[in-house]
């Protein structure tokens, strides 16, 4: 009987680390499922605080553009507020102008003076041209000139080298003349010396 309630106690324990095995075994699937839920949540939370960070720099991008074009449209009212105020000072002269002058209008004097604007700008683009124009003939004139002078120097020293040619010439001549003489002389001597000596041998043969 003592062996039989060892063997059931064995048998309880046995099947009670059966039992705790089991449930053990289902602890670390569903631990290792947790982990891996943990994980995707928090790989899903890192992803959406970069777009929301990507999606932040882009509107403070934006705020700041938009401010700096804010900024820029503020001067320029700045600028025109200020144009308008300047002009309208001019508003009653111009009134008095027109009461006190043939036109009727404050927009004829207007009219008037881009005319008058326009004419000057037109006489100042001839005045620019005429001036580009006499600067390019003075250019121009001196390059002729230029080339004047230097043809005058290349003729210059053609003239010179053919003056020495010609008195070279002229020696070479002087002395082809006297050498001629030397032999027409020379042969003029032989000559006679030749008739002289025939006609001593011809009087030796008589």
């Amino acid at each position: 009987q003592a062996f039989t309630e060892r063997m059931e106690d064995l048998a309880e324990q046995w099947r009670d680390l059966h039992a705790r095995r089991a449930q053990l075994k289902a602890h670390v699937v569903t631990s290792g499922t947790t982990v891996k839920e943990n994980d995707r949540l928090r790989s899903q939370a890192l992803k959406k605080a970069k777009e929301e960070k990507e999606e932040n720099s882009k509107k403070e991008i934006e705020l700041l553009r938009a401010r700096r074009e804010l900024e820029s449209l503020r001067k320029q009212h700045q600028k025109l507020s200020k144009k308008v105020l300047k002009y309208s000072l001019f508003k009653g002269y111009l009134e008095e102008v027109v009461q006190n002058s043939q036109f009727r209008h404050i927009e004829d004097i207007i009219t008037y003076y881009k005319a008058l604007v326009r004419t000057r700008k037109d006489l100042l683009q001839s005045q620019w041209w005429n001036r580009q124009l006499l600067e390019q003939g003075k250019v121009l004139q001196q390059q002729i000139r230029a080339e004047k002078e230097a043809e005058m120097l290349q003729c210059k020293d053609d003239l010179v080298q053919l003056k020495e040619s010609l008195a070279q010439a002229q020696r070479d001549t002087q002395q082809w003349e006297h050498r001629w003489a030397e032999l027409q002389g020379s042969a003029a001597r032989k000559a006679t010396e030749l008739k002289s000596l025939t006609m001593a041998i011809h009087s030796l043969f008589q």
